[in-house]
């Protein structure tokens, strides 16, 4: 349709799923997350890890918070019109321009492009909430001018962080974070928008696939380029073989429980959206590591054994731990259920001291989860009773 009325969605609407226009949105995501990636490997692999960490969480923080704004909005109020097609691709040109930034940012703390990318993003998020408001009455409509306001208030600060001492901007970044958080808790205080939750859940699904995928990427560019460039067959493919286990088992334990069945209100919600900040940065990490892992297999790398082998297993102990804080916690039985995860995240970071093979132990590692898991869960269901 040319225009409709943006009304929200109904929280009960059946047969709730992602559009092809929120697909596409994901799918640029790719090539910030790819960036980010790129420059957390090289700061790894120069023996930079604190500076390296740090950089990689405040421009993840801009990807994953720019993704999150629109999900959640769009599972209130996507009406699927021109104007609201048109609005979303001029989020996707900011999200390139804030891509195309990255690197400045990380390497030399200039955020000029990406602040740039950002308030196309929020120009027209900001657009987007006030069309809302002016659909809505009452506390709705209050809620959606607050998400306005909020938007221009926490972008005004960050067109105001170009202009701090450089020296000052890594603090004032944290400032304008926890506003950031702030928003949406305040928008929603009197009203809850209507967003969907089995919407909701697949949408973070479908991001998690994303940064996993962009992990298998990363891995299998970083050991064909070794091939090329060294005969290491036997060096590398217990790291391709440990990072695949590792991926998959990531992949298995993420989709094992229905999630949606718990996100009934913000009390729920909100935690579990904004702790997937932590979800998506270890899961695209997962991917750097097994990059630094390979380039330190073929001498690339100026780090030791142990530094590259936590590249890859510190991450992945976080993923677990994250999965079971977040979503699995909820559904296990039983003692033996609910250690599972955080005893996995314990073995994997002991593989870090494994030597050349912590990889593909940790690898196996997160398979033997996957196995015990299933085996706890088989076992705990009660056998069916003759009637």
């Amino acid at each position: 349709m040319a225009y409709l009325t943006m009304t929200p969605r109904r929280r009960d609407e059946l047969h709730r799923a992602s559009t092809p226009l929120e697909l596409f949105f994901d799918l640029c995501f790719v090539v910030a997350i790819a960036q980010a990636g790129a420059r957390l490997v090289h700061a790894l692999a120069e023996g930079h890890p604190g500076a390296g960490v740090t950089g990689y969480f405040f421009v993840f923080f801009g990807v994953w918070w720019a993704w999150m704004n629109f999900t959640w909005f769009a599972s209130a109020y996507d009406v699927d019109d021109v104007p609201y097609r048109l609005a979303t691709f001029v989020q996707i040109v900011g999200v390139l321009v804030y891509a195309a930034g990255v690197s400045r940012a990380f390497d030399e703390n200039d955020w000029t492009v990406p602040v740039i990318g950002y308030i196309i993003m929020r120009v027209a998020l900001t657009a987007q909430w006030l069309r809302a408001a002016a659909a809505e009455r009452g506390a709705a409509r209050t809620s959606a001018l607050t998400y306005a306001v909020g938007l221009v208030i926490c972008q005004a600060g960050w067109v105001a962080l170009l202009f701090a001492p450089e020296g000052a901007r890594r603090w004032l970044f944290l400032i304008l974070v926890v506003a950031e958080l702030l928003v949406p808790a305040i928008a929603e205080r009197s009203h809850q928008t209507s967003w969907h939750a089995h919407h909701i859940v697949e949408r973070y699904g479908l991001f998690t696939i994303i940064v996993l995928g962009e992990t298998i990427s990363a891995a299998t560019v970083a050991v064909k380029s070794a091939l090329d460039e060294h005969d290491a067959v036997g060096l590398l493919l217990p790291i391709a073989g440990g990072g695949l286990l590792i991926v998959f088992a990531a992949w298995w334990i993420y989709f094992a429980v229905p999630m949606h069945e718990r996100l009934n209100t913000n009390r729920e919600a909100i935690p579990w959206g904004y702790g997937h900040l932590l979800i998506f940065a270890s899961g695209a990490a997962i991917g750097a590591g097994i990059e630094v892992a390979v380039e330190h297999a073929v001498g690339a790398a100026h780090i030791s054994q142990v530094a590259a082998n936590a590249a890859v297993t510190v991450p992945s102990a976080g993923f677990l731990l994250m999965v079971w804080l977040l979503h699995s916690r909820h559904f296990k039985r039983g003692v033996a259920q609910q250690l599972t995860l955080p005893v996995s995240a314990v073995v994997v970071l002991a593989c870090t001291w494994a030597g050349a093979y912590a990889v593909l132990y940790a690898g196996l590692a997160c398979a033997a989860t996957v196995a015990i898991g299933l085996a706890l869960a088989t076992n705990s269901v009660p056998e069916p009773t003759a009637h």
